[in-house]
């Protein structure tokens, strides 16, 4: 502050204000007092030296340190490039837990709720074993290809286990394409005999790092702009603090205790209480007390309900792992409000939907996922398809697919988000967009040249100091990944061409970077996951198989590359070394492709009743089901008879977002104040959320508590909200994770059912069932009139 003069301050808040005017993550009243000092003096109302101090003071958290609080809050304004980062112990630790979380988290993928060994109970594990490897090992140093490493390089430094972080934050997640193995081995779904261990195997390998190597490429939108503030990793950041780095002791509005203390004391009771609402009281986890007014009443299960209902209840669970769905104490609270305002504008939506029974949408239930036939039964897969491929007499002969209301509401949402998402965030970020292209232009004709150049915020220039990954490298693993999936595709009976796989992939790409920065800002990842099922539907017309493979890429282009880029961002926060992490992220990757394709061939042949909606551990597998109904619907049956024939207005959706985006751009640009905190994308996130087993009451509480602690606490009681909001979420957490990982071996495993009252009630009536419909399905079917539909 004192080496900067007025003029240079004068120049940073400018700049600052320019850039963060439209931000929604920048602090509000921040941006007001910035915008009244440049006003000058005069009108700032301040004497001219604390005019002058609070000038540079501004200037100064920008210019060296972040612009926002909750960055602040978890990053360091220096680095120290000696401290030990890739060392032995570390990859010895990353390794094992790789491996270990990798496999459970697999398993756990399929329940419902799912549970997670996520980075912050990763971290609790890795912290330990790091300093029970300071101890252990001798500090002796060996030579290995003319290298010298050092086994132990004394005290386990924060940057180790930021290190090992990256690896397991990436390694430790399970596979997304097991959900498609589910789909494709599973003889409730396709039940193909092909699917085998060399199969799994291939298109893992492939599907991982071919999402790796386009996150390399997305360095330069969503990883340097200071804006990409990536609010879902800032928890894990602050947790490595708490258990690392020292801390001083002062007292916030009368709190003392230290971050540390508070994470275990939190953790270990929601360790304990997590028995409760998972096992000695389970309604409180599905706390549909509203159904049991009438347990028998269908209008009240369907409004009220849990299960089979959309959740209007103002209170419908005691559980943190329903409650925590959201990520309430982590998203930014106008992304809260705004998916929570959508879930609610989409739940009314439905409900009248639903009630005038719709394209025959009150003769099913009304929110699944499943796919029906006329009759009202499950859609019979086989009785259309013919070696995989649909068999269109037999199709006349037997009946089309209906969607339920929730399943038509969330499918029209998201087909209107891709398109909005895309013209929405080029026109509001184009400037970023491009002046990012020219550098990576610019960084292939020029291997020397730094990606670091031409950002000049402080995490960047500290960040210059190591050596960075070309972006060539990426290219090549793309390349060979994809390579790798070709190769699956045609040694295997598939029946997926090439070709098709190549266009999926280009459409979902040009996507990418309009949802990554949208991603990177609010907390919300859009999934492209719909789109690869549409168009692989007119690619290759009833073909069941190839679409789900198809869309594979399509999917993995963005959650995969979403994944490696978060951590690639938790890297640059830290301030580790970007070789080193790259060295990381592969072999975090290798470890992972093994172990969740041995996960899911033991789920596949040891877990009995695998992905019924009655399976005894909740092995309901939501994802897959969701999948197989997508690809009967848009796969085998085809877009074209279901937009044509079906249901007309799905088309026009792809519309709507194109024609929505300039005019909603338009207004939040031009009324800033009022709407700066609405966003488009957001509200049909909130509306797409329907059309699952996931309704309004698992969104409810979290909104409660976000509204708390992100706007009440975050704005009237900042230092707090600053030291504990994040331990405190982490905390909570974990000690869900813990107890439910202990309570699923210990007695869910191998089942021992304690029934009660307090275990059955939430299970009793219309709700529990899940099976009832607002209209009884007339004696010769509903729907088009038979012989009518092609």
């Amino acid at each position: 502050m004192k080496s900067m003069t007025v003029e240079e301050a004068y120049d940073v808040l400018a700049d600052a204000a320019d850039y963060h005017s439209d931000d929604v993550n920048f602090p509000e009243r921040t941006l007001r007092k910035i915008k009244l000092l440049l006003a000058g003096e005069d009108a700032s109302g301040l004497d001219h030296e604390t005019y002058e101090m609070d000038l540079r003071l501004q200037a100064c958290l920008i210019k060296h340190h972040s612009p926002y609080p909750e960055v602040r809050a978890v990053c360091k304004p220096v680095d120290d490039p000696s401290i030990p980062v890739e060392t032995v112990r570390a990859y010895m630790i990353g390794i094992f837990w790789v491996a270990c979380a990798s496999f459970i988290n697999q398993l756990f993928n399929l329940r419902q709720p799912s549970l997670y060994l996520n980075s912050t109970v990763i971290q609790i594990l890795v912290y330990p074993s790091g300093k029970l490897l300071e101890r252990l090992l001798p500090r002796k140093t060996f030579t290995f290809f003319g290298k010298r490493f050092t086994l132990n390089h004394g005290p386990w430094s924060f940057k180790e286990q930021m290190f090992v972080t990256t690896m397991t934050n990436v390694g430790a997640g399970g596979s997304n394409f097991m959900n498609y193995v589910v789909v494709l081995k599973l003889p409730m779904f396709f039940g193909l005999k092909f699917i085998g261990f060399g199969f799994m195997f291939l298109m893992n390998f492939s599907t991982q790092f071919f999402g790796f190597g386009i996150a390399g490429l997305l360095r330069r939108w969503v990883i340097y702009p200071q804006k990409a503030i990536w609010p879902t990793i800032l928890p894990i950041l602050q947790l490595n603090k708490t258990l690392l780095l020292p801390e001083e002791k002062k007292s916030i509005y009368g709190w003392t205790i230290s971050k540390y203390k508070l994470f275990f004391i939190v953790f270990a009771g929601m360790f304990l209480y997590f028995f409760l609402p998972d096992y000695l009281f389970t309604a409180l986890s599905t706390f549909n007390w509203m159904t049991w007014i009438a347990p028998n009443n269908k209008t009240l299960a369907f409004i009220t309900g849990s299960k089979i209902g959309l959740g209007f209840n103002p209170w419908t669970s005691f559980d943190w792992a329903v409650i925590n769905y959201p990520a309430p104490l982590v998203m930014p609270f106008f992304s809260a409000t705004s998916r929570y305002f959508g879930t609610v504008l989409g739940g009314l939506i439905l409900a009248g939907m639903y009630w005038s029974n719709y394209k025959y949408t009150a003769y099913m239930p009304p929110n699944t996922s499943n796919v029906y036939d006329r009759t009202g039964n499950l859609f019979n897969l086989t009785k259309v398809i013919q070696n995989g491929v649909l068999d269109e007499s037999k199709y006349r002969e037997y009946s089309p697919p209906y969607i339920t209301a929730g399943n038509l509401l969330s499918l029209g949402a998201l087909y209107t988000t891709y398109t909005l998402s895309f013209v929405y965030v080029i026109l509001n970020e184009w400037k970023m967009i491009s002046e990012a292209f020219k550098g990576f232009v610019k960084n292939l004709k020029d291997r020397k040249m730094s990606n670091y150049d031409r950002y000049k915020d402080p995490m960047s220039i500290m960040m210059s100091k190591y050596p960075e990954v070309p972006d060539w490298w990426f290219l090549v693993i793309f390349v060979v990944a994809l390579a790798i999936g070709i190769i699956g595709l045609t040694v295997y009976p598939t029946s997926t061409p090439v070709w098709a796989v190549i266009v999926i992939m280009a459409v979902s790409l040009a996507l990418l970077i309009p949802t990554a920065i949208i991603y990177s800002v609010t907390g919300y990842m859009v999934s492209l996951s719909t789109l690869g099922v549409v168009l692989t539907g007119y690619m290759v017309p009833g073909n069941g198989v190839a679409n789900l493979l198809c869309r594979v890429y399509g999917y993995n282009v963005d959650e995969q590359a979403d994944t490696f880029i978060s951590d690639q961002k938790i890297a640059h926060y830290a301030k580790l070394p970007p070789r080193a992490v790259f060295r990381a992220q592969i072999l975090a990757t290798i470890i992972q492709v093994f172990t969740t394709t041995g996960a899911i061939t033991f789920l596949i042949n040891g877990i009995p009743d695998l992905c019924s909606f009655t399976q005894a551990s909740r092995f309901v597998c939501t994802f897959p089901h969701t999948l197989y109904s997508e690809t009967l619907l848009q796969g085998v049956v085809g877009p074209s008879r279901t937009f044509n024939g079906l249901y007309p207005v799905l088309k026009y959706a792809f519309l709507i977002g194109v024609l929505a985006a300039v005019p909603t751009w338009v207004i939040r640009k031009r009324f800033n104040r009022v709407f700066k905190f609405v966003h488009p994308v957001l509200i049909l996130a909130g509306i797409a959320r329907w059309g699952s087993t996931y309704n309004l009451s698992y969104y409810t509480e979290g909104f409660y508590l976000s509204f708390f602690f992100m706007f009440f606490v975050r704005r009237r009681y900042l230092a707090w909200w600053t030291k504990y909001n994040y331990v405190l979420s982490s905390a909570l957490t974990a000690g869900t994770a813990f107890s439910g990982i202990l309570i699923f071996l210990a007695l869910q495993y191998h089942p021992k059912p304690l029934v009660w009252w307090g275990t059955t009630v939430q299970n009793v009536g219309v709700d529990g069932k899940m099976v009832a419909t607002l209209k009884e399905v007339p004696a010769g079917g509903f729907g088009l009139p038979a012989g009518s539909w092609q």
